[in-house]
């Protein structure tokens, strides 16, 4: 049953080779946009066709949903062993200068001056309503410069807003610029990670925690930057490196017989049993910090400062609460899917669902979506609407699978 869930669900988001996925408000849904707009290509495309990848369009790019293996026997593969995820579409920008932090700050929620030497963070660009325009990871580096991770959906959105407050900090007389890099980006995800990366770094990986990062050679290649992070909850790290080696890097980590590939399909389920946002879905410019659950990402200075954008309406949210919040919910039964309407007991409608798919793990449905806060309490037993039947599930809290983000030992 689950497997054909899972078909049934591909065949609607994936019903072309070219069509989009639901995997972000960015997706192109249909052969002839396809044909209109020439699709940009990483470094990996062509690797990606000799291995079976069957590509669709995301974000304007032509991406591997999956290859040979089934989307569950992908995503297992990572949870058990792990997997080679390709995301070199993913915007990377380097922030230099001596005003550096002062100014990726005044753009962000996080307090990236508390950060230490190639420590990064998850933060949030945020509007001046108090809408989050994207997320994204900083870090600081003993390179002179932060290194900065974001969506591809918003990367023409994040390049122009980095550029136009570039200008106002310049011509205030800061010290500030922008690189954006052309190099690529992927991600090697799943528990024998370290076991498989090890070989090819000199640098301890036990010494190298979650969200820090290191400039290294890895398996001879050099100019790559490995940061432990990654969006599945497993151990993992994301490695930058020059797009002139990528399929040779990509092919040495294959050559280990824990590594496969895999595609954005296993990638939108496994982040989804982790409890991941995705942009586009689960928050967008209506949503706020508080609003989405993740007021942690709110450095403690930054709050009482109040000197990010949207601060006078995000900041007072964080004690007089919001009238809608952010929830896991879990169910059996039909596959709940973005924007089923969510219903209280008595047939209310008190929210809709965001992200949904069947958890390969738990054999049950997997959901997030926002409903009214009096709704929210984990334990909440609330319905789901599916082919405009009701369907019983409850608040759960996330994620949905425990992550295993390396601390130390």
């Amino acid at each position: 049953m689950l497997a054909r869930a899972f078909a049934n669900g591909l065949c609607k988001r994936f019903p072309r080779e070219t069509r989009a996925v639901g995997l972000g408000a960015t997706v192109r849904q249909d052969r002839q946009a396809s044909t209109e707009v020439a699709l940009k290509k990483t470094p990996l495309y062509e690797f990606h066709r000799a291995q079976g990848g069957k590509m669709v369009e995301f974000a304007g790019w032509s991406m591997p949903v999956q290859y040979k293996d089934s989307h569950i026997n992908s995503h297992m593969h990572t949870r058990q062993h792990c997997s080679i995820f390709d995301v070199s579409h993913m915007l990377q920008t380097k922030v230099y200068g001596r005003d550096r932090v002062k100014f990726i700050e005044s753009l962000i929620v996080g307090d990236i001056a508390e950060l230490k030497d190639n420590q990064g963070t998850l933060s949030l660009f945020t509007n001046t309503k108090g809408g989050i325009m994207d997320d994204l990871i900083v870090t600081k580096t003993d390179q002179g410069y932060l290194y900065v991770v974001s969506n591809a959906g918003c990367a023409d959105k994040d390049s122009a807003h980095m550029q136009a407050r570039l200008q106002e900090f310049k011509a205030a007389g800061h010290d500030v610029d922008l690189e954006f890099m052309d190099e690529s980006l992927i991600a090697l995800q799943g528990p024998s990670m370290a076991q498989v990366l090890q070989k090819g770094v000199g640098d301890d990986l036990r010494k190298l925690t979650f969200m820090t990062s290191v400039l290294t050679p890895v398996f001879g290649i050099q100019g790559c930057r490995v940061t432990r992070c990654g969006y599945t909850g497993e151990d993992g790290v994301e490695i930058s490196v020059p797009s002139g080696d990528v399929v040779s890097l990509t092919e040495k980590l294959l050559a280990d017989s824990e590594v496969k590939l895999a595609g954005l399909g296993a990638r939108n389920s496994l982040r989804l049993e982790a409890g991941l946002c995705l942009y586009g879905n689960d928050i967008d410019e209506t949503t706020t910090p508080v609003e989405a659950s993740l007021v942690w990402t709110i450095g403690k200075r930054r709050r009482q400062a109040r000197d990010f954008p949207g601060a006078d309406i995000i900041v007072p949210q964080i004690k007089a609460k919001t009238q809608r919040k952010r929830v896991g919910l879990i169910s059996t039964g039909p596959p709940v899917r973005q924007h089923t309407p969510i219903l209280s007991s008595d047939g209310r409608v008190i929210g809709e669902v965001t992200s949904g798919c069947p958890s390969p793990c738990l054999k049950q449905n997997v959901a997030m979506g926002y409903v009214e806060a009096g709704f929210s309490k984990v334990g909440t037993s609330i319905q789901v609407e599916v082919r405009k039947k009701a369907v019983p599930a409850v608040v759960s809290k996330m994620p949905f699978v425990p992550t295993k983000y390396y601390m130390g030992q």
